[in-house]
């Protein structure tokens, strides 16, 4: 729109002028030291516009100068436009007396308008648009402009009041305002300007009403009056200004109904933009007669009826006709098909629109670009036939009542940027044909009923920004895929069924700024690659089956502003790093934390956190009733007839009982390690790969016991703690694991000595990604690995309590050697067959 306002003024502008041609005759003194003047006022000259500004040429070969025919030697037309200047106006420009016409609109020229271009009675032309002028609007002197033809000061800093001395300017056919501080009413005396063509008033701060004295404009092509603040009704005898082609009021406060003459009396019209005002009544039929029409704003009024049929407007290029009061059948859209240049059709929140979109819009105009139809009674299916608009960039149907699947032809729409299906009630697959709008950038498809899977191919929409899945009936895990597109800034997977881990893939969408996985079946840990999220504003991971403790990589989160962990299983304390974040809103609810509560950063305001269902927490501000945490030493402060009173009796009696301990464990510690017990007891053990990964608190790196060719052992816990076992995962890409997997089964099915660690278990399953699992359950020695009794180091006995302590006398290291010696005698010449092992770990 702005384009046309600026192409429509500089038509009227060349046509009121003819052609100026350079001279090089002999200079006029004054004219020379006026254009360094102006020189001279400039701060700013990045593209060197002016670097032919100097003594050594003649003025009139200046870039951007123009001297006259019939006085070579006098400057008549300076063109500077859009040359990135910034400064000021100098004063000196009054002295160019012959002056007709100066172009310096699209720079930063930050002065006030000198008042001494008042003196400039010859001036035709002043194009000073898109700068940074201030103070008054023009100059009060201006009387003398008696030829000025074209005056356009849109876009500036400008501000009023108007001066009356405007409405003498009887040649004035082009006045631009718009876009500066004016305010106050509509000067009435505009009414005067009877040669205006073109007159921009828009975004002025304008209130009042409409002048009467504006049907006076008899040759008024160009009205723009919008984004003012304007009351009242429009003078009804405008709309018999036959010359109109563009009127525009939008972004009043404006009421009343349209002639249902306009479209006969308006005959030229091109552009009827009245949108956001409060106009009601129906929409005129005549408007379906201006053949001329390109563009109609109904937008945002209190509109009734039934809408015209426009099958006429073969240049209709572009309808809005959202948030009114329309009461029809979408069938009317029909009609619509023989509008060939229609690009934009825009039917919103128009909850009166009822029926089924037809299967006419198939044949849609071939540039038909953005459809909106949202926020209506519509029901029924989308019809397949919609695959043929092929050209469209925005397609809008949300908070409809549309029902059945998406049809496949879907994939068709290539150029799709924009697709909007909120609020349905559609339910099928999400079709896979998504994968085919590459350049998809917003697929919003929350609130329906949605089931299966989502299509892995997402991941070709490289160029997806946001992506709504909520509130669905979306099963299985996260595909890795759809999180290989870097480029999302919002993504949300809210209140479906997912279940599995989120995958670490999570870690390389550096842009997301919101990302919702809240209110699912996800379990695992939290993955530590959300730390390079660094982008990353909201994060709701709340209400899934999370465990372990909160990731220390979350704290890399510097932008982070609302966080929500709540109604999950994780557990140990509250990491400190919150408190260095700027987070406003803290929700860690309903989880098994425990420890001491912060009381620093967002810990300070009650408001902003919850933590309540944690029964093990302590401490914190007084305001959350949490109980004070004990202290687990003695205060420095004690004095010395404390130590003397209290600390040496107790490490004398501390000293007796440590003699009594290491007596008894010497008499014990034999017995303890040659027959210690198996898990006497333990029936085989049937368990999942969900257990195991509950177990081992996700495969987590802490819980390795040691690494081996075909895969890691690690630690796992299970019977709320009464049962520690050795999980052996086999890396299943690793060539010869599954064989060893088999054989090793086979080779331990028979095994019976009390110096084989036993065998409790066999896992044979899928992860949560689909992907073959396979694991070896054995019991979990108590003492640990014997390599650490043996390589024993005094140096490591500081520190260590009585029960840590890894001494064994000769006689206990012998009874090893002859233990495992049978071990290795049982596995040789013990069993059926004999079974041929690797390395032993005793």
């Amino acid at each position: 729109m702005a384009n046309s306002i600026i192409i429509t003024l500089y038509l009227l502008a060349f046509s009121c002028f003819a052609l100026y041609t350079p001279a090089s005759s002999n200079s006029n003194q004054t004219d020379l030291l006026s254009l360094l003047a102006l020189k001279e006022a400039l701060n700013v000259d990045p593209n060197g516009a002016l670097n032919s500004w100097n003594r050594t040429t003649n003025f009139c070969t200046w870039n951007g100068v123009t001297c006259g025919r019939r006085h070579p030697n006098r400057v008549i037309a300076i063109n500077l436009y859009s040359q990135g200047l910034m400064g000021s106006l100098s004063p000196h420009i009054g002295n160019l007396s012959f002056l007709r016409k100066i172009n310096l609109g699209n720079n930063i020229f930050n002065s006030r308008i000198p008042q001494e271009i008042g003196l400039l009675r010859r001036l035709e032309y002043i194009e000073f648009s898109n700068n940074s002028f201030t103070g008054r609007i023009v100059p009060e002197n201006i009387s003398q402009w008696r030829n000025l033809v074209y005056l356009n000061l849109i876009n500036n800093n400008l501000s009023g009041p108007i001066p009356p001395e405007i409405q003498f300017l009887e040649k004035l056919r082009v006045l631009g305002l718009g876009k500066n501080k004016i305010s106050g009413l509509i000067p009435h005396f505009f009414g005067n300007l009877t040669s205006l063509r073109t007159l921009y008033l828009r975004s002025c701060g304008f209130e009042g009403e409409i002048p009467q004295s504006f049907s006076q404009l008899e040759g008024l092509s160009y009205l723009n009056l919008g984004e003012n603040n304007l009351i009242g009704t429009i003078p009804s005898a405008m709309f018999n200004i036959s010359t109109i082609e563009q009127f525009q009021v939008d972004f009043n406060d404006i009421h009343g109904t349209i002639p249902s003459t306009i479209g006969l009396n308006l005959p030229n019209l091109k552009l009827l933009v009245l949108g956001k005002n409060q106009f009601s009544g129906r929409v005129p039929i005549s408007l379906s007669n201006v053949s001329s029409l390109e563009l109609l704003v109904l937008s945002v009024n209190n509109f009734n009826g039934i809408m015209p049929r426009f099958g006429g407007l073969s240049k209709l290029d572009s309808l809005y006709a959202a948030e009114t009061l329309i009461e029809d059948d979408i069938s009317f859209i029909s009609s619509l098909t023989n509008c060939t240049s229609l690009r934009v059709l825009d039917l919103g929140d128009n909850p009166l629109i009822t029926g089924s979109i037809p299967e006419t819009i198939a044949n849609m105009s071939t540039l038909f670009d953005r459809l909106g139809i949202y926020g209506t009674q519509i029901a029924g299916r989308i019809p397949a036939g919609i695959g043929n608009l092929i050209r469209l960039t925005r397609l809008q149907l949300s908070y409809n009542n549309l029902e059945g699947p998406i049809p496949l032809s879907i994939g068709r729409l290539f150029n799709l940027r924009v697709l909007n299906l909120e609020d349905n009630r559609i339910t099928s697959d999400a079709p896979s044909a998504f994968g085919n709008l590459t350049f998809l950038y917003s697929l919003s498809l929350q609130i329906n009923n949605f089931s299966g899977i989502i299509p892995t191919s997402l991941v070709n929409c490289t160029n997806m920004r946001e992506l709504d899945l909520s509130r669905n009936n979306f099963i299985g895990p996260i595909p890795r895929e759809i999180l290989i597109p870097t480029s999302y800034v919002f993504l949300n997977l809210s209140y479906n069924e997912l279940t599995g881990s989120i995958p670490v893939e999570v870690g390389s969408l550096t842009k997301v700024e919101v990302l919702d996985f809240s209110n699912n079946r996800l379990s695992g840990l939290v993955p530590n690659s959300l730390g390079r999220c660094n982008s990353l504003e909201w994060l709701h991971l709340e209400g899934n089956l999370f465990e372990g403790q909160i990731p220390q990589e979350l704290g890399s989160l510097r932008g982070l502003i609302n966080l929500d962990l709540s109604r999950n299983n994780l557990s140990r304390t509250i990491p400190i790093f919150f408190s260095e974040l700027h987070l406003q809103k803290l929700n860690l609810s309903f989880n098994m934390l425990q420890g001491k509560v912060p009381i620093t950063g967002v810990f300070k305001n009650k408001t902003a956190i919850s933590l309540e269902g944690n029964k093990n927490l302590c401490g914190g501000i007084f305001e959350l009733n949490f109980p004070p945490c004990s202290s687990s030493s003695i205060s420095s402060k004690n004095n010395l007839s404390t130590l003397i009173k209290v600390v040496i009796p107790i490490v004398g009696v501390a000293a007796i009982l440590c003699l009594i301990i290491i007596l008894y464990k010497r008499r014990t510690i034999n017995t303890s390690l040659s027959s210690l017990p198996l898990s006497a007891g333990i029936p085989f053990l049937r368990l999942s790969y969900a257990d195991l990964l509950h177990a081992t608190n996700g495969f987590s790196e802490y819980n390795i016991l040691g690494r081996g060719r075909f895969g890691s052992v690690y630690k796992g816990i299970i019977d709320n703690g009464h049962t520690f076992l050795a999980v052996k995962i086999l890396n299943l890409f690793v060539k010869g694991a599954s064989k060893s997997f088999m054989a090793e089964c086979n080779a331990l099915s028979g095994i019976r000595h009390k110096n084989v660690v036993k065998k409790l278990s066999v896992c044979e399953s899928v992860d949560f990604q689909g992907n073959d699992f396979k694991a070896l359950i054995y019991e979990l020695k108590a003492y640990g690995s014997l390599d650490k009794w043996l390589c024993y180091n005094r140096e490591q006995e500081k520190g260590q309590s009585e029960t840590q302590l890894r001494y064994l006398d000769i006689k206990q290291r012998l009874n090893i050697a002859i233990d495992i010696a049978r071990a290795v005698e049982y596995l040789h010449c013990g069993t059926n067959s004999t079974i041929v092992h690797g390395d032993l770990k005793p």
